[in-house]
């Protein structure tokens, strides 16, 4: 704030000088020296001719340290936080949805009738901490696939606001959504994979289980047995659903807020994100669950060498699971994916609040700049 506060000497060549003041007032009183708002006011100091002095105002330079950006990796680390945060607690959901996505493949009968019933089956058959397999790969899905996403989307929204001067529209909104996801999703592929299959691991037969130890291990022997490139398995079908996740999460959730608000249902605060949030999951769940179907069932696919792999592509597997499961089993799991999606997108938002304010206020930083 001392730099805020500058005297010109009256003359030819001004000469500048910082005159320090009180943080703790607003009348920009000084040690030896009055400030005032009068053009013509001028005194004497000491080794200087008569000087003007100049006073700013406060809120300006006020807002001019507020303009402190953070770096941008800050940005990065944070998503990603978030994401672990709320992963941790939606976990069971998660695996609950890829276990009956996979359930009646090629035709088989179906191992659950619906969420409630798969997750009794999997509690009484494995255990209560079964329903936390895959955590490993969960977070590291989250450490790749979230902070890639929301670092990208937040670093393409404050360029789109510096280069416009403006809040980017409906349609900008979806494609910095699309972009940052399929980029997300290309580098956390290898966590998806492994994810899939350590959940999917436990209906397997004993004989034909995969029986990964945790993340790394699942790493190295998918490396080692498979080539490093089988990481990237289903990567077209998962950028694809990422692309579809997060342009109907930006469209659905900005118009849903937009609604609540303008018709004075709901304040601004975590009851509105709450409901806009689950409105969001809900249109998301509905646009994205076919291709996330089609994503789980290529990765979790065993192939071995010199077979035939019972899917193509993401269109193969839609066509083959309408002939032999019909149409509606493209939605399968739906509860328990919009019963992960919603609550996993409130919590993320609400984490990542939290964060951006406790890195203000240690690091200096005014307002939230996380550029959402």
């Amino acid at each position: 704030l001392g730099q805020c506060i500058r005297t010109q000497a009256v003359g030819a060549d001004p000469d500048l000088r910082a005159v320090p003041i009180s943080t703790h007032t607003n009348s920009y009183r000084s040690v030896g020296v009055r400030t005032t708002s009068d053009p013509n006011y001028t005194r004497s100091l000491p080794g200087a001719r008569s000087h003007r002095v100049r006073s700013v105002p406060l809120l300006k330079c006020v807002s001019e340290m507020s303009d402190k950006k953070r770096p941008v990796y800050v940005q990065y680390v944070l998503g990603g936080l978030s994401g672990i945060g709320a992963t941790c607690v939606v976990q069971p959901l998660d695996l609950v949805k890829t276990r009956m996505q996979i359930s009646g493949m090629g035709g088989a009968a179906k191992e659950y009738n619906n969420t409630f019933d798969a997750i009794g089956k999997i509690m009484r058959r494995e255990g209560v901490l079964a329903m936390y397999k895959g955590l490993s790969a969960a977070i590291m899905r989250q450490a790749t696939y979230t902070t890639t996403r929301l670092g990208v989307y937040t670093s393409l929204n404050d360029a789109y606001k510096q280069k416009t001067n403006k809040t980017p529209n409906l349609l900008a909104s979806m494609a910095m959504g699309m972009t940052a996801g399929a980029i997300g999703s290309f580098v956390g592929n290898p966590s998806e994979l492994i994810l899939i299959r350590m959940t999917a691991d436990g209906r397997l037969p004993v004989a034909e289980r995969r029986n990964y130890t945790g993340f790394f291990n699942a790493l190295f022997r998918i490396a080692r047995e498979e080539g490093v490139l089988s990481l990237w398995r289903g990567c077209v079908p998962t950028m694809g659903r990422a692309m579809v996740v997060n342009a109907a999460q930006l469209a659905s959730y900005s118009q849903a807020k937009a609604y609540l608000v303008s018709s004075q249902l709901l304040q601004e605060g975590i009851g509105l994100h709450f409901t806009a949030s689950m409105f969001s999951g809900l249109i998301t769940t509905a646009a994205s669950l076919p291709v996330d179907i089609a994503k789980t069932r290529i990765q979790n696919m065993k192939v071995a060498p010199g077979e035939v792999p019972p899917y193509k592509s993401t269109v193969d597997v839609i066509v083959k699971v309408i002939r032999h499961e019909g149409l509606f089993a493209l939605w399968k799991g739906f509860t328990a994916y919009y019963g992960r999606l919603g609550p996993h997108t409130v919590l993320t938002f609400i984490i990542l609040e939290q964060l951006n304010g406790l890195y203000n206020k240690h690091m200096g930083v005014e307002g939230s700049k996380s550029g959402l």
